[in-house]
């Protein structure tokens, strides 16, 4: 193991004998209490999770995963889209902001069950629940990167002759990228979270809707092994968003 491993393990040290600690307690505490169908333990939920590993694996997994990254996805359109039209108009920035501001002040969980109602248990009627949970963090950290570049050097490309769009793509979209991926990653754990939501609340597949499922049979471990495996997918793609957002300043560095 080289210096460089070695201080990486030395960094993460902490965070694992919290998890440990964390885990040897609950599982003690499960023993203890006795009751499985309201608290099992890890051991029981991991030995679920084996169970139930075809329908979880090859069923519902991929059907949350399409949910996720489409409707995460469609933010992350939409919410480049709406930072560019904010950033090149004053009036537009004037009237989207508000209605923006708006779309947050409703909880997604109470108006999720109206999608079900107009589209039916669809996947739409999930996207729009992703979407509307975190296409305004995209919006707003977008808009901001864009403002945040660095007027010196606006003016001094003004003055060599660059047009408008050649400044917004040599010098403000670089500017807006940190921000952006501080965007992805506030926003991330929120789409893996509402597309569950969403399925709790109206859908026939899905990690939410299995866990749904299961509380009516009162296997505790069946309810908990699909939210262990979406907070694996959310640390996963945390993992990914930390190493390209790592690479891209690595780069701007090298620039």
């Amino acid at each position: 193991m080289n210096d460089k491993s070695k201080n990486k393990f030395k960094d993460r040290l902490p965070a694992l004998i919290l998890v440990f600690v964390l885990l040897a307690a609950w599982q003690a505490a499960a023993e203890l209490i006795g009751m499985k169908h309201i608290l099992p333990a890890p051991s029981d939920i991991i030995l679920k999770i084996w169970e139930l590993r075809e329908s979880l694996f090859l069923h519902h997994l991929p059907s949350t995963l399409v949910t996720v990254g489409a409707g995460w996805g469609l933010a992350i359109s939409i919410g480049v889209l709406l930072a560019s039209l904010m950033h090149f108009s004053e009036h537009a920035e004037a009237m989207l902001r508000p209605a923006l501001t708006i779309t947050q002040t409703v909880p997604v969980m109470c108006i999720s069950p109206l999608f079900v109602l107009w589209l039916g248990y669809t996947l739409p009627a999930r996207l729009i629940a992703v979407v509307l949970s975190t296409f305004f963090a995209i919006t707003l950290n977008t808009y901001e990167g864009f403002k945040a570049a660095d007027g010196k050097k606006k003016e001094w490309l003004k003055t060599c002759g660059a047009s408008g769009r050649e400044i917004f793509f040599m010098l403000e979209v670089p500017s807006a990228i940190p921000k952006f991926f501080t965007a992805l990653k506030m926003t991330l754990p929120w789409a893996v979270i509402d597309a569950a939501v969403a399925e709790w609340l109206g859908a026939t597949e899905g990690l939410g809707y299995l866990s749904k499922r299961m509380v009516s049979r009162m296997d505790g471990a069946a309810v908990f092994a699909p939210i262990v495996i979406l907070c694996a997918v959310a640390l996963v793609g945390m993992a990914v968003l930390n190493y390209f957002d790592k690479k891209y300043i690595t780069y701007r560095n090298e620039v």
